[in-house]
């Protein structure tokens, strides 16, 4: 069996060589564009480890794993048009480069790149992985409806903040899991298991997302505190809402919109109730709870220890964890 490292360099030598018409120009350098900006490709890792660990053989599920690569980097250029980003990945972003015109068609013709590469994947269960594609690709959509309606909705509840996370997060790599065991032989029960693993992986992920931008460090690069200045919903703030007296309530709901204030003192205050809520520890217990079930469903495979242990090495280095 391969390694992650190895898999990895193996997918972005695959990924690199998919061949796309040269013409139009508009039409087709913007996705060539996308693919080559880099990313952790972890869905397509995810679903060649899941082919391997049970027929030991990723070679079968390469053109999957180039399928949903392509289709995440399609919802990219989507995302980015919608949240009028400039940038991607450090570049400039397909819409801010091209326009948004050229993004949206771009973006409509990576979905049908990723269709036609999933459609010559071989494997007798093809219907069956459409069918898992199919339904991962309108829960993503699902999911940022969820996420967009979020921002003009006073109350979000944290029931209501973990479905569109598990759907704009953890559904396309559940997805890509699943994908991956279906092709390697897998049984329905084992796929099922396995798409659960990363359901729960993807929602730890994601609640740690929201952690670290409150309580990270700018060294990683990414700047702190973006989701309180925006006064965003995320797991910290609708629990913190939930524990609240009517007056901190109050604080949180308008602190981003203070003029008064500077940037480092919104974040400040934010961050002065989360403290005295708790807020930091009740997420990494949630974090913890998620991370655990994920490794929990390895467990439960039917197979053997050493076959699973490509995935959870893949758990442990999304979630930065050395166990």
């Amino acid at each position: 069996m391969q390694t992650n490292d190895q898999l990895l360099a193996i997918f972005e030598n695959y990924l690199a060589q998919v061949e796309l018409p040269e013409e139009p120009e508009l039409l087709y350098a913007p996705i060539g564009y996308s693919l080559a900006g880099g990313g952790k490709r972890l869905r397509p890792l995810l679903l060649l480890l899941s082919c391997e660990a049970f027929s030991g053989n990723y070679k079968t599920a390469l053109n999957a794993a180039a399928a949903v690569e392509v289709f995440h980097n399609f919802t990219l250029l989507h995302d980015d048009i919608m949240d009028h980003s400039p940038m991607r990945r450090g570049k400039p972003s397909v819409a801010a480069r091209w326009g948004e015109n050229v993004a949206i068609l771009s973006g409509d013709a990576m979905l049908i790149t990723a269709y036609r590469l999933l459609c010559s994947t071989p494997t007798p269960m093809l219907g069956r992985v459409m069918e898992v594609f199919n339904t991962m690709a309108v829960g993503v959509c699902e999911g940022q409806q969820y996420d967009m309606d979020f921002e003009t909705r006073q109350k979000v509840s944290v029931v209501e903040y973990m479905r569109m996370i598990e759907l704009k997060t953890s559904v396309l790599l559940a997805g890509s899991a699943m994908i991956g065991a279906l092709i390697g032989g897998a049984s329905e029960a084992d796929a099922r298991k396995l798409y659960k693993y990363a359901i729960e992986l993807g929602l730890a992920f994601q609640l740690q997302d929201d952690l670290l931008d409150s309580y990270g460090d700018e060294r990683l690069g990414k700047p702190i505190g973006g989701d309180i200045l925006e006064g965003k919903k995320t797991y910290l703030m609708i629990t913190a809402m939930s524990h609240a007296s009517e007056e901190e309530r109050e604080i949180l709901r308008s602190t981003h919109l203070d003029p008064s204030l500077t940037r480092e003192e919104k974040i400040a205050r934010v961050r002065a109730l989360y403290d005295k809520l708790e807020i930091p520890h009740l997420t990494e217990q949630q974090i913890s709870l998620r991370f655990e079930r994920a490794l929990a469903q390895l467990t439960t495979l039917d197979l053997p220890a050493e076959r699973t242990a490509g995935l959870r090495e893949f758990a442990e280095s999304l979630m930065g964890r050395k166990k």
